[in-house]
């Protein structure tokens, strides 16, 4: 079960991110892997430690123009383009295309315009979305 976890960067319950995770675990055990978008901040950040922390598959869609890491999932010639706006959705609808469910941590009142992205690109793949505030 490809699960993506993503949201904004201002989230910051950790306890609710680990929490999720460690039900996942639980549920689907080792054929879980956790997909984010590879942000260094907010949901993506804790989505990243706490997969690891609960040795769980972990995997990253990270922009085009970032460089290729230990997670990431994309090809080589994937990396190291030139900065847009661009690669965020573009990296967005790739994800929603991978994961079958998506769940996205967003506190109240966030815009949260990259998890918006995603969540909707997802949506158009028929994928299950879940907000968590």
């Amino acid at each position: 079960m490809k699960v993506g976890i993503i949201g904004s960067t201002h989230y910051e319950n950790k306890k609710k991110i680990k929490q999720t995770i460690f039900q996942l675990k639980q549920k689907f055990g080792s054929d879980l892997v956790i997909i984010s978008g590879g942000s260094p901040n907010g949901a993506d950040r804790y989505a990243k430690k706490y997969a690891l922390e609960l040795d769980c598959e972990y995997k990253e869609v990270n922009p085009s123009h970032t460089p290729k890491n230990l997670y990431s999932c994309m090809r080589e010639d994937w990396y190291g383009k030139q900065y847009s706006i661009r690669n965020f959705h573009v990296r967005n609808k790739i994800l929603g295309s991978m994961v079958d469910r998506l769940i996205a941590f967003i506190p109240k009142g966030d815009p949260a315009v990259g998890a918006a992205s995603a969540i909707t690109y997802a949506e158009k793949f028929s994928k299950k979305c879940v907000v968590i505030t």
